[in-house]
């Protein structure tokens, strides 16, 4: 082990020990300690692996601080991996000094404001562990080819960019786990014109990634923000299990965002959002052009648009949620938009408010949609309706319970059909009284019972 301080780096939060750090680097044994202390740094700590590697740097106990006053990354990792995760792509000179290069124990500030946490590219087996990243733009940026990536128990706070980037890579095997993702301006974790399979994201809170706490101009964000509308970019084999996913609305903003391209490409799709507390926000869950993404077993809370907002979208399967708003200033409800081949099943929709919503949303909203299956659920003290139809064909409602549990009923209708439609299909539900007609069809909709 090699200690930084016998490189000539003094630690005192004044001393520039910019080329202390990078001469230990040079002549060390690869696994570089930076004992208790402030390090000032100027410029990016970069670290060559097919030169310098196999490499660790830590920390003391997490009792170091790397202070980066200069613009770009704090630590650079640049590897020359270009295979795949499979291990005959691994060129020998790749495994005995590129792999698992590992970041540990330490924490990094920015005081510039195009500061950077972490950069990685050409990596293989990357290791992030125990870090702390505050006050830079993005606190870890993964760039081009990585493989293999282990992010966990890392703080990533109060940055002014993204917590953790996914910036045009092409990435494989990736684990984000128990991490909190806070107070990051432009997102929590975001994923923009990458390919990436195999991503797991779980036991993680990530929280009120937004513009409030900056200061500065809103701007449309998400919690966890995908977007795969470039050419070439597609995510798929993705899991987002067992988070805490939650904010403060902001304007154009969502807990979970993910924008695919037309499901008619049928993009690989292959997500599952399971077991997450998902809430407070714009939209909960927004599904923009995706195709085969299931959500089940979670409770997602009050939202000023929609807890589940699903457009141009095919094969999303929605079961076992928990759908309800926590204060009456914000509102609940799904809805469905020009989409295809969907399933909501076994859900909860819990409207609590005397009122209703302020929106005037229903529970459950269908907008030109075909083949939707909706099963075993509960739509209770929706206003004006419970399931609201329109424009929608081969849609079919069975075993459902729509009720209104108010002494002084509020639901106008339980089922309401409206425009045009075929092939629509009602059968054994329970619906208890409505202000009016429990159930409503247009004379252009085709629905049997």
């Amino acid at each position: 082990m090699s200690n930084v301080k016998n490189f000539g780096a003094i630690g005192d939060g004044k001393t520039d020990d910019t080329e202390a750090i990078l001469h230990a680097i040079a002549e060390s044994d690869q696994h570089l300690i930076f004992p208790q202390g402030t390090y000032v740094i100027s410029k990016s700590i970069e670290i060559d692996l097919k030169d310098q590697g196999p490499l660790a740097i830590s920390g003391d106990g997490g009792t170091a601080r790397i202070v980066m006053k200069g613009a770009g990354p704090a630590l650079k990792i640049t590897g020359t991996h270009g295979g795949t995760g499979d291990p005959g792509t691994h060129s020998e000179s790749v495994w005995k000094t590129e792999r698992f290069p590992t970041i540990s124990n330490l924490e990094i500030a920015g005081e510039h404001p195009q500061a950077d946490g972490i950069y990685l590219t050409g990596t293989v087996q990357a290791t992030i562990s125990s870090v702390l990243i505050r006050k830079v733009r993005h606190g870890i940026h993964l760039h081009e080819r990585n493989r293999n990536v282990l992010i966990d128990q890392c703080h990533i706070y109060f940055n002014t960019g993204v917590g953790i980037f996914m910036d045009q890579v092409n990435l494989h095997q990736i684990i984000i786990s128990s991490n909190h993702v806070s107070y990051n301006r432009q997102g929590g974790i975001r994923i923009e014109g990458s390919e990436i399979r195999n991503l797991q994201i779980t036991g993680n809170d990530i929280e009120y990634n937004n513009h409030a706490e900056h200061g500065t101009d809103p701007e449309p964000t998400a919690e966890l923000f995908i977007d795969t509308t470039a050419e070439k970019a597609s995510v798929a084999e993705i899991t987002v299990a067992s988070n805490t996913i939650q904010a403060t609305p902001s304007p154009g903003g969502a807990n979970i965002r993910i924008h695919d391209r037309n499901p008619e490409a049928i993009s690989p799709g292959l997500w599952t959002i399971t077991g997450n507390i998902i809430g407070n926000q714009v939209n909960n869950v927004h599904l923009v052009g995706c195709h085969g993404v299931v959500l089940s077993g979670n409770c997602i809370y009050s939202c000023e648009n929609r807890n589940l907002l699903v457009e141009d979208s095919s094969m999303i399967n929605v079961t076992g949620n928990n759908f309800r708003r926590h204060t009456a200033r914000l509102g609940t409800g799904v809805r469905f938009e020009n989409s295809t081949d969907c399933i909501v099943s076994a859900c909860q929709v819990l409207d609590k408010a005397e009122e209703g919503q302020a929106s005037g949303a229903s529970l459950l909203e269908l907008e030109n949609c075909q083949r939707i299956t909706i099963s075993g659920s509960q739509f209770i003290d929706g206003v004006p309706v419970g399931i609201d139809v329109n424009d929608s064909s081969h849609v079919s409602i069975n075993g459902c319970t729509i009720s209104d549990r108010r002494a002084d009923l509020k639901s106008t209708h339980a089922i309401r059909f409206r425009g045009k439609g075929i092939g629509n299909r009602l059968d054994a539900n329970t619906i208890t009284k409505t202000v009016e007609t429990a159930v409503v069809i247009a004379e252009t909709t085709e629905v049997k019972q």
